[in-house]
């Protein structure tokens, strides 16, 4: 019997911790001008929701003054995977802020994975990003053919409307770097754009590069500009290299094609001066050709082939 007592005021004392859990939230809610019912926190815990973190967001969304958001709104976002209280942390700090955003809106920038309180700050505190990223360097030519080295500094603001499906960081950081490298590109002399930067900086910002993202562009300011290589001289003497190098290899293929020339006539010239015995003897056995005319080419080709030597001889002589 005594021991039925015991375990009886053991599980007495134990549901009465439990409830006085349960009661302290009701209570705390009721104080704070919120009531919510015994039943309904109770009935969070059957449903695997934790009670204080929704009572709690409760309360401070009512003392906020956005009072319109129910606890089963806030139950709703918890069971669809939501982050209950950086969501109103996010709705407060934009209602004292004057940014249009509703719980709807809201909680599917947090379901979307986006960071919804950050979102919230930066659209109060614009933020600033290095284009490109530190120890990098935006590479642009000038028409002058000078390279550039720049680095520009980005200031955004979140696009709350626009968080949800708008392209993120990369995409104003590809779009400012494009639009830096079309600016430089446009400009006659690299001069130019080492004596006003800022011209650069206008023409970028007003193409609206911020379309279709997250953010926006508040400006755009060029941070650091370095003279990099002379790209059209270097462009100038490859090119003249490369003229040099096809001028010689037709002067090559010209002079290849003399010689050839010259030794199919040498050829041909051989081949002609083999044929002339026969001619003579042909010319001879018809009676074409006399003896005496015969001796007198001979004595003609003996001369010729002597006045050949002594030439000959003059030439090494002189050399």
């Amino acid at each position: 019997m005594e021991m039925l007592i015991v375990l009886t005021s053991v599980v007495f004392v134990l549901c009465l911790i439990v409830m006085w859990s349960y009661i302290s939230l009701w209570f705390q809610a009721i104080v704070s001008g919120t009531p919510i019912t015994l039943t309904n926190i109770m009935g969070m815990s059957l449903r695997k929701i934790p009670p204080r973190l929704i009572v709690m967001a409760r309360i401070n969304l009512f003392k906020a003054g956005l009072k319109h958001i129910s606890v089963n709104d806030l139950e709703t976002h918890f069971m669809a995977g939501g982050h209950v209280h950086e969501v109103v942390r996010a709705m407060i700090a934009a209602d004292k802020a004057n940014i249009s955003l509703d719980w709807r809106q809201a909680t599917a920038i947090d379901l979307a994975g986006r960071a919804i309180f950050d979102a919230v700050k930066t659209s109060v505190h614009p933020k600033v990003i290095d284009c490109p990223d530190k120890g990098h360097y935006i590479l642009a030519v000038a028409k002058n053919g000078v390279e550039l080295k720049v680095r520009a500094r980005v200031t955004v603001r979140t696009n709350i409307q626009q968080l949800v499906g708008g392209a993120t960081e990369d995409t104003v950081i590809a779009r400012v770097g494009e639009g830096i490298v079309s600016a430089i590109g446009a400009s006659q002399d690299h001069q130019e754009v080492l004596a006003a930067p800022y011209k650069i900086s206008e023409l970028v910002l007003s193409k609206g590069l911020d379309a279709q993202t997250a953010f926006e562009i508040i400006s755009i300011d060029i941070a650091d500009i370095t003279i990099g290589e002379n790209i059209g001289a270097r462009l100038k003497v490859d090119q003249a290299e490369s003229d040099m190098r096809v001028a010689r290899a037709t002067a090559e293929k010209r002079r290849a094609m003399a010689v050839a020339l010259k030794e199919e006539n040498e050829a041909k010239i051989k081949e002609c001066e083999a044929q002339v015995p026969q001619a003579i003897a042909t010319a001879l056995l018809k009676g074409h050709l006399g003896v005496l005319d015969y001796q007198k080419y001979q004595n003609v080709r003996a001369d010729t082939l002597m006045r050949e030597a002594i030439a000959k001889g003059d030439e090494v002589s002189s050399s």
